[in-house]
């Protein structure tokens, strides 16, 4: 059977001219699109694809009015060959069902070929006279001294304990990721952060002369999702919360898909505090990863909830 293509590039052109050539040629069906040749989205194009069959043969008036370039038109007649559909160009001296218009392709694609070897050894050589004279590409290595600076900055007030991560991250006027990163660059483990609590006996501090912190048990939910179709992070958002949030609180996550929390606090709102920070600091997380979310926390045995 023989199927026809014909494509113009704008709704101005009229493609009448093509379908009465296709037809003429024997052509039982002609799909028709209206786009650019420059771009990708062409709806007839691959319906049309889909429909072909071994022993078809795909008809167009001119090639240029199927490959969007000659690597794409080569790409798309070795994906036909391999299905035994042939290629009957109107204008062109291409039908890849007889030996001739074979040879004819055959040249193309040696040509494209050629086209891609000469852009590789132009870009190799222009690589090898930059690295002559002493440039090379890349990121830089390392950091710029103020990074340094802030950096050791950020090692100092981590391993103090005396702020949370996302007041260290604050005072620095960095994200968390990147304090994480600084860290990672000046070899401290990261792992759980706990802190005293507030009221908690410091070092200077005897056991006799101040209560115990008390421990509050807290049921979060957490949702996270992506920003949009095309982002890919809400499985790490949820790592990084994990790991830098709730691991400082002992956080489970229970059968129900809570999490479980054991929150120290010595009054009140010294627990309003935590929880909001606690809640402030997923959310910077999620937003690190381009994803948002929603959480909420209550308290176990009240009607307390954040």
């Amino acid at each position: 059977m023989k199927i026809g293509y014909a494509r113009v590039s704008t709704r101005d052109q009229k493609s009448d001219l093509q379908v009465d050539a296709l037809k003429a040629a024997g052509c039982e069906r002609v799909y028709q699109d209206v786009a650019s040749g420059a771009k990708t989205a062409r709806p007839a194009l691959d319906e049309l694809l889909g429909q072909l069959r071994a022993g078809d043969v795909l008809v167009i008036w001119k090639l240029d009015r199927m490959g969007r370039s000659l690597k794409h038109l080569v790409e798309l007649v070795g994906s036909l060959m391999e299905r035994k559909v042939g290629l009957l160009s109107l204008n062109d001296p291409i039908d890849t069902t007889s030996a001739q218009g074979r040879l004819v392709f055959n040249l193309f694609a040696s040509l494209a070929e050629f086209e891609r070897e000469l852009i590789r050894e132009r870009t190799q050589a222009g690589l090898t006279a930059a690295r002559a004279r002493g440039r090379v590409g890349g990121r830089p290595k390392g950091l710029t001294p103020q990074a340094e600076a802030t950096a050791l900055a950020a090692d100092t007030l981590y391993r103090e304990r005396k702020l949370s991560v996302a007041a260290i991250a604050q005072k620095l006027h960095v994200s968390k990721s990147t304090l994480y990163s600084y860290l990672r660059h000046r070899g401290v483990e990261i792992g759980p952060y706990k802190k005293p609590a507030r009221g908690q006996p410091g070092p200077s501090t005897s056991a006799g002369e101040a209560d115990p912190p008390k421990v509050a048990t807290i049921r979060l939910t957490l949702r996270i999702e992506n920003n949009s179709k095309f982002v890919r992070g809400k499985k790490r958002a949820r790592e990084d919360i994990e790991r830098y949030c709730l691991s400082e609180y002992d956080g489970q996550r229970l059968p129900s898909g809570e999490y479980e929390l054991k929150v120290p606090y010595s009054s009140d709102d010294d627990l309003d505090k935590r929880m909001h920070e606690l809640l402030g600091d997923i959310s910077s997380e999620a937003d690190d990863r381009n994803c948002f979310s929603e959480s909420d926390a209550r308290m176990d045995g009240t009607d307390r909830y954040w």
